[in-house]
């Protein structure tokens, strides 16, 4: 979400490059040093302005379900399995809102249903409040008998990486599938993309150093960075989508192979002129276009 144009690694793709210049209008490159308020009604303010019509005859309702959730239930329902969606935001900023047509038109798409957890957020809740409210969320389905896929993008993508991690060891069989979405995944912050895209245009290595202070997990905890976790296998099949231009591309790949060699069918697809974020770009960009079709592909196929 920050920016910084210094040394700045830049896509080619004019959909992506028209998709950043509006973001900088929105969210200023020096946003993680302002008032937590002010950062988040600057998302805010970013988010509605990739708003889009719902899909027809979308419905949806706010509920609690263990925390506040929004259900999201498309014209067409051909599957029981509820997708389970984790909004990003660095832990600090996103809510129902922030995430509210990406859900609908994955709901839509996918013909199934959606839930959107509004989990806490950091400084106020530090580490584990964030997985602890979306893991309360996915024992309630457990409890109903449904099998659920697992979302989510950036943040959400480590918070769902965490919950697949969780249900595994608690021998909780109802994942059947886990997506990431250019997710953090406790890489090293020094080496590899955080080095080479360090000053990525969509987000930067010093946000992603700034969101982990703020969130105040610990260092070795797997749940919370499941780039350190010693195992592995057992886990539900993955779709890891990243992006090139971004300081996390490598935790996306690295994890995708570790699942792998511990057994687990993990597909990755890295999109070549995307950047952080670029879900909100997926009606201005060829390739944001192409990436959240195939992102809904799989979700579709998990959900069967």
């Amino acid at each position: 979400m920050g920016r910084n144009a210094m040394s700045a690694p830049m896509p080619s793709e004019p959909g992506i490059r028209e998709f950043l210049d509006i973001c900088n209008h929105f969210y200023p490159a020096d946003a993680v040093d302002a008032p937590i308020a002010q950062q988040r009604a600057w998302y805010d303010a970013l988010c509605a302005r990739f708003d889009r019509p719902l899909p027809k005859g979308l419905i949806f309702q706010d509920e609690v379900l263990f925390v506040p959730i929004r259900r999201y239930r498309p014209a067409r329902l051909t599957t029981e399995t509820i997708l389970l969606y984790l909004h990003g935001g660095g832990f600090v900023v996103g809510s129902l809102d922030s995430h509210h047509a990406i859900c609908a038109e994955i709901a839509d798409f996918a013909e199934a249903e959606i839930i959107s957890v509004d989990y806490r957020l950091a400084p106020e809740h530090v580490w584990p409040a964030q997985t602890d409210d979306c893991y309360g969320v996915l024992k309630q389905l457990v409890g109903q008998g449904r099998q659920v896929v697992v979302i989510g993008d950036s943040a959400g993508g480590n918070l769902a990486a965490g919950l697949a991690l969780r249900a595994r060891d608690e021998n909780l069989t109802c994942i059947v599938g886990q997506v990431l979405i250019y997710p953090a995944l406790g890489g090293d912050l020094v080496s590899g993309s955080y080095r080479e895209m360090a000053n990525a245009p969509a987000l930067t290595t010093a946000d992603v150093a700034y969101y982990r202070a703020v969130l105040k997990a610990p260092e070795d905890e797997p749940v919370a960075h499941p780039l350190l976790s010693r195992d592995l296998s057992g886990l539900p099949p993955a779709y890891i989508t990243v992006a090139h231009f971004d300081p996390l591309r490598d935790d996306g790949q690295l994890y995708a192979e570790r699942l792998r060699q511990s057994g687990v069918v993990a597909t990755l697809r890295e999109e070549p002129q995307m950047v952080h974020s670029w879900l909100r770009a997926r009606h201005m960009s060829e390739g944001a276009r192409d990436g959240f079709k195939a992102l809904c592909d799989v979700i579709r196929l998990f959900a069967a």
